[in-house]
């Protein structure tokens, strides 16, 4: 009887407590995201996701702070988490999860209205609305003739067209 039992509650426990967590839509990738070691008590929001073929990139917050996640669509059709990145404490986040896209996580504390940046000597500019979380994504022109990207020449205006901050 002792070992009937022993078998039911391992095979309990195998199929239930070791459930995989995908991140197949808004909820889900909430799940998964709070499943992370260092995740597990932080306030989440899930902003966007979107696809590019396999893979699947959804914009959150956690606790205030701008992040990506990454999963990778499986043979069954479902998305496993493989990377996860936060900047921590700042008002935007830039990402390029996968090439040729650029994307940005705002929070609602932004400030910023533009950014102006130059990418293999190209110059780019994208739109924020300021006070709102939000996801913007780029398309990355050409690599360069070494297959990289060079970015240089940050600058972020408020809505007045007032300089927020410069990088170089």
């Amino acid at each position: 009887m002792a070992t009937i039992l022993l078998i039911v509650g391992t095979s309990i426990f195998y199929f239930y407590g070791h459930k995989q967590i995908y991140g197949n839509d808004k909820e889900s990738i909430l799940k998964v995201i709070h499943s992370i070691e260092g995740y597990e008590n932080k306030s989440i929001e899930v902003l966007e996701l979107k696809d590019f073929n396999d893979l699947r990139v959804a914009g959150f917050l956690s606790d205030n702070s701008p992040g990506h996640i990454q999963f990778d669509k499986n043979k069954d059709g479902n998305y496993e988490w493989r990377f996860i990145e936060v900047s921590q404490n700042e008002p935007i986040g830039t990402y390029i999860p996968e090439l040729p896209i650029y994307m940005f996580v705002t929070n609602g504390d932004n400030e910023i209205a533009e950014m102006h940046v130059t990418i293999n000597g190209e110059k780019f500019e994208q739109e924020f609305t300021p006070g709102k979380a939000t996801v913007k994504w780029m398309y990355l022109p050409k690599p360069n003739k070494s297959g990289g990207y060079r970015f240089s020449d940050y600058k972020y205006f408020d809505k007045n067209g007032n300089p927020v901050k410069e990088l170089k």
